[in-house]
């Protein structure tokens, strides 16, 4: 008998208060982004963990262009086998992703037959093909992050505003044309190892020890730390909240002051960037630099520092040792077999890929978007700078166009805020998945990377069944260690972790990376080999389990919490008073 978690509570035909969309509202391949029906609940629904605040009324481009569009469209041009990308639902304001499957076999085989014949020229020039593609990415960014929208009449800035959707559309084709091909040679090269008796939990490590710029960010912020000290200003750190430091640090003196003039070089190469993917609602850290502040403030409290040399050269040797070890249980000839299909997958790395295309894309190819929405604010005289993120799309551009006053759309605007703050602060309750749950799903990024496993599956099969004292999950990254949980449910907060605390959270995005410098450890509910909280964990050597399921309603934050990475047990040693 299948588990059906009902959608009834979540049937709706509006998608805002006072918005329906119509028929062409957004153009799509295989099946467009909707609000659940009845007959939705005979298909497999999860809750995205990428958007934990919900979506506003214009984040819902981004669903529309960069989830919708992006994964259909690479998944009609490689094409993939298995399935045709991914749609959307919308319960309240929280986003729930699906499949859009593949029911004929006699259309599986042929798309198998070309995927192959379509996979070989991509991943052979792989490292040529990403070249191309930054230097695209980067020659659109150098014009929309630097045009000055000061000033500019409604339809110019309307211009601006196509122009910034034009070119997240691109990005996130970029982002799916790269990543399916990617992951599929990962599984490819997973197969093989298993084929050769190599230990599945091993594999992963095989990638690892690679650096990249997300990585980079993090140094940098533990450079500016150092910094600090040098400097002798921690106390300005110390004796202020993260959202009042900057203006604390202007007025602190020549030292704060020239510690300031670093770290705005340090937002100018890295502060195009937001603490969550792709979310409109989320200031960048060149609008508002709390988020770094704040993590710098709590690297203090830390103290001494944190060694990424040592860290790396550890993911290195592990790496190596690993690799070592393999061979030696190989014939001469399974040998052979393994050192190529080794090199080709190295060279071909997800895992360092998929933190890699985060620094253009998933970080900072919606940001031109939400200038371009906050100027229209400014320009119509709006209350608040984001009060134009609760219009959608063709509610704006008819304000840009002139054919709608502000005045008109001001009260609708407040109202949807309300709507969205509600359904934000639901979040912690929305169902983990919604509909038949399936025994198994086909789409190889909700297995790798979203976590939508077997062992997840049968955790939500089984939910009333759980040992709350005890969860398991996924061996993401070896080791023991012991600490106070703190739960969270969006990186907003991500700045005010406490040095040695154990994050539980849904899922991390390579956004929470910064946090990681810090913490004890980190155990999400969702999330395979190849989720970003396993890569990360592996290379700052953090015990680490993924695919709990229910981490985050079972955990509290100020529990005392173990985190076995070798073994993927949790266990809550005791509850907090609170």
């Amino acid at each position: 008998m299948p588990t059906v978690i009902p959608v009834y509570e979540f049937v709706s035909e509006d998608w805002y208060p006072g918005f329906r969309p119509g028929y062409t509202h957004a153009p799509w391949i295989a099946e467009p982004v909707g609000t659940f029906s009845a007959r939705d609940e005979e298909r497999f629904w999860f809750l995205d963990f990428h958007w934990p605040n919900g979506m506003t009324p214009m984040d819902y481009v981004i669903m529309e262009d960069a989830y919708v569009w992006g994964s259909q469209s690479a998944a009609q041009s490689l094409p993939l086998p298995f399935g045709k990308g991914l749609t959307a639902r919308v319960a309240g304001t929280h986003l729930y992703g699906g499949e859009v499957p593949l029911d004929s076999p006699w259309e599986q085989d042929f798309r198998a037959q070309r995927f192959g014949r379509n996979l070989a020229p991509i991943l052979t020039k792989f490292r040529e093909i990403w070249e191309t593609r930054v230097q695209e990415l980067e020659e659109a960014l150098l014009y929309l992050e630097n045009e000055d929208l000061t000033d500019k009449p409604l339809n110019e800035l309307g211009q601006f505003l196509i122009e910034a959707r034009l070119f997240l559309k691109r990005a996130w084709e970029i982002h799916f044309e790269l990543k399916y091909p990617l992951l599929d040679q990962y599984l490819s090269f997973h197969r093989i190892c298993t084929d050769l008796g190599v230990d599945p939990a091993e594999v992963p490590k095989f990638l690892q020890g690679y650096d990249n710029k997300i990585l980079e960010t993090d140094r940098e912020l533990w450079n500016l730390t150092n910094y600090a000290r040098e400097l002798g200003i921690e106390n300005v750190f110390r004796t202020n909240e993260p959202e009042n430091l900057f203006a604390a640090l202007k007025v602190g003196g020549p030292k704060a002051e020239g510690w300031l003039k670093k770290f705005n070089s340090f937002l100018r190469e890295y502060g195009h960037r937001t603490d969550g993917i792709a979310d409109l609602s989320m200031a960048p850290w060149t609008e508002d630099p709390t988020p770094p502040l704040g993590t710098i403030k709590t690297f203090l409290q830390k103290g001494g520092t944190f060694d990424f040399d040592k860290a790396h050269q550890a993911a290195v040797d592990e790496r190596e040792a690993a690799i070592v070890d393999a061979r030696t249980k190989m014939a001469e000839d399974e040998l052979d077999t393994f050192n190529q299909a080794l090199q080709y997958t190295q060279e071909t790395n997800f895992a360092w890929w998929n933190d890699e295309h985060c620094f253009w894309i998933d970080f900072r190819a919606h940001i031109p978007l939400r200038r371009a929405c906050v100027a229209v604010a400014e320009a119509v005289g709006a209350a608040r700078k984001d009060d134009t993120l609760f219009l959608f799309w063709p509610e704006l551009m008819s304000l840009v166009r002139g054919e709608k006053k502000w005045s008109h759309m001001r009260w609708m605007a407040h109202t949807r805020r309300q709507y969205y703050q509600h359904w934000r602060a639901m979040r912690a309750w929305m169902p983990k998945m919604l509909g038949t749950i399936p025994e198994e799903v086909q789409d190889p990024i909700l297995i790798e990377t979203h976590g939508l496993h077997k062992h997840f599956l049968g955790a939500m099969r089984n939910a009333d069944k759980r040992n709350e004292g005890v969860l398991t999950g996924i061996a993401a990254s070896s080791g023991l260690v012991r600490g106070r949980a703190r739960v969270l449910h969006s990186a907003d907060e991500l700045h005010r972790i406490q040095p040695g605390e154990i994050l539980v959270c849904e899922s991390t995005t390579t956004s929470w990376t910064l946090a990681f410098g810090k913490i004890g450890g980190c155990v999400c509910d969702i999330g395979g080999t190849l989720a970003h909280a396993s890569i990360v964990s592996r290379e700052y050597r953090l015990p680490c389990v993924v695919g709990v399921g229910t981490g985050t309603s079972q955990i509290r934050t100020g529990d005392e919490i173990e985190v076995d990475g070798s073994k993927g047990v949790v266990t809550v040693l005791k509850r907090s008073a609170a």
